[in-house]
């Protein structure tokens, strides 16, 4: 025992911030999760924006993943820009996260339901979104997602939220 307590006060504590920085590394690593957000964009007459893209069948509500150092409110603001060219006129309101394992084991998708905005202008088809549109809740164009269609459902109807996409 002497040993030990000699060897103990001669060792340098390990800094908290490099203990918290080695652990956060090891969940990465042992346990990656992604994480994006959606909108659900409701303009005046309760009509949805749904965005078809390039690279993936069906129409869905805009968003994308959560980048590095980015907040959700931050990347869902980037991410109407981009793609459906809207600017967020008021504070959206948090709708809830969803475990989406149609993407992955470990997807996770958070959604906001947005009533202020603006449309900065038309949007230009590109390598990513090939068209959007605004879409009457009960005239949803063939091939909206399910999740999009349970989303709506829930803020519209007031059913309760699903925890899966």
């Amino acid at each position: 025992m002497p040993f030990l307590t000699a060897l103990t006060s001669r060792l340098r504590p390990v800094p908290t911030r490099i203990m918290r920085r080695l652990f956060h590394w090891w969940f990465v690593l042992n346990r990656p999760m992604t994480l994006g957000v959606r909108a659900m964009v409701l303009d005046t007459q309760n009509r949805v924006l749904l965005v078809r893209h390039t690279y993936v069948e069906g129409w869905h509500m805009p968003g994308g993943g959560i980048e590095t150092g980015e907040d959700a409110l931050n990347a869902i603001t980037r991410e109407l820009e981009e793609e459906a060219n809207i600017r967020l006129s008021g504070t959206p309101r948090w709708h809830g996260l969803f475990f989406n394992v149609h993407a992955s084991p470990r997807d996770h998708v958070g959604v906001y339901v947005v009533r202020d905005f603006e449309v900065l202008g038309p949007h230009v088809p590109d390598r990513e979104i090939a068209e959007i549109g605004f879409f009457a809740c009960d005239g949803l164009p063939e091939g909206t997602s399910q999740g999009t269609i349970r989303r709506l459902d829930e803020v519209l109807r007031g059913l309760p939220p699903d925890p899966r996409w």
